[in-house]
């Protein structure tokens, strides 16, 4: 699998504003590519090459690999979506390859720039070392916050999965962002605290207008962001350690058209703000790094089926939490009744000669899930 690396980049002034004017140029380049392909409808990478290399290369100070790269990263937008035409910031990401990019051992990185190739410093970590080891063909240069970052892409090979047909089910929530078939909670607690108050103070400088405030309000959505990043990164660590360690699979619930979902008005920008989609991406390769499988099961009636009998109705959800089946009685957390519920459905997909539903069994479970159950 294919796994970007962040490291820090330490340029000297000179070769800060060097870096700026690269990108800059960069991305003027992509601009006037992207017009010329959205208005003559040429989407291939080949024939816009074709096309208008040479405009290029008279209209912007690149050199010819970098043009190839710049058409790459127009073609591709285009390759997402055909509908309008792409605008690309002054500041967007400069995709480099071996041609313009080269690593003079473990401390300093090569790049091509507007005013010649760059030695530049890079402030890296062990765990990085041993990633860069493995080799790198292609790296994004970025900038967040007035910082340069090298994103080089490695080739990690997967280990051999596991072989396992147990599974722990993970149901994906707003008021509790995940509960195992284990009984772990991770609380939305934190998560809403920290939405509402970035929420109140984008809605006060939204009312401003200026110039100042547009700042601001892109500076406070980068750091509500980097905190979800954090955060989805540490719970899915610790499922996957969890898994790791008890030698069991992951399962989650497919995801598709939940944004679609009808949702009350106070409710939507707590639903939309929720980074379901990426916990489970950080999920999935974390697994592959472990070689743990990683299932995805059908959403339907998670949250409405007794995990014990398998009776199904609406009713057997009596509230956000609190979960009681009308047929047998049982009564569990409705959510870890959905976690128990994915993790037998993915048991089930994996293991076609068992006739019976697999049955997670409160009493040879963990201590936190027998607590649970009644």
């Amino acid at each position: 699998m294919k796994l970007a690396v962040k490291i820090k980049l330490n340029p000297t002034k000179e070769q800060y504003q060097t870096l700026l004017d690269t990108m800059e140029e960069f991305n003027n380049a992509c601009n006037y590519i992207s017009e010329y392909a959205f208005a003559n409808q040429i989407y291939s990478k080949f024939k816009i090459q074709d096309a208008i290399y040479y405009d290029i290369k008279e209209r912007f100070k690149l050199s010819s690999q970098m043009i190839i790269r710049a058409i790459a990263k127009v073609a591709s937008q285009y390759k997402r979506d055909k509908s309008f035409c792409h605008q690309f910031r002054k500041d967007g990401a400069i995709q480099y390859d071996k041609r313009v990019m080269s690593f003079k051992g473990l401390e300093k990185v090569n790049l091509w720039t507007i005013d010649g190739r760059q030695n530049i410093e890079m402030v890296i970590t062990g765990y990085q070392k041993r990633q860069l080891s493995r080799g790198t063909g292609q790296a994004d240069l970025v900038l967040v916050d007035g910082v340069f970052y090298l994103l080089p892409i490695v080739d990690i090979e997967e280990p051999p999965q596991i072989d396992t047909k147990d599974f722990i089910g993970i149901d994906l929530g707003i008021v509790k962002t995940a509960v195992t078939s284990f009984g772990d909670i991770f609380d939305g607690e934190l998560i809403e605290k920290v939405r509402q108050k970035y929420f109140k103070v984008r809605r006060s400088l939204q009312k401003k207008k200026t110039k100042s405030a547009k700042r601001r309000l892109k500076k406070i959505g980068q750091k509500e962001a980097r905190f979800r990043r954090n955060l989805n990164h540490k719970i899915s660590k610790e499922i996957v350690e969890v898994a790791k360690g008890t030698s069991k699979g992951i399962a989650v619930e497919k995801l598709q058209g939940i944004r679609k979902q009808t949702v009350r008005k106070r409710q939507r920008a707590r639903h939309h703000s929720w980074g379901f989609h990426q916990l489970q991406q950080f999920l999935e390769y974390k697994c592959k790094l472990n070689g743990i499988p990683f299932v995805k099961v059908a959403p339907k009636d998670t949250s409405r089926a007794c995990s014990r009998c398998g009776y199904v109705s609406a009713s057997n959800r009596q509230s956000q939490s609190d979960f009681r089946c009308k047929a047998c009685g049982f009564a569990i957390n409705a959510d870890l009744n959905a976690a128990i519920n994915i993790a037998q459905r993915a048991a089930r997909s994996i293991s076609s000669y068992v006739s019976q539903p697999y049955a997670v069994e409160l009493s040879t479970a963990s201590p936190r899930l027998q607590a649970w159950g009644s």
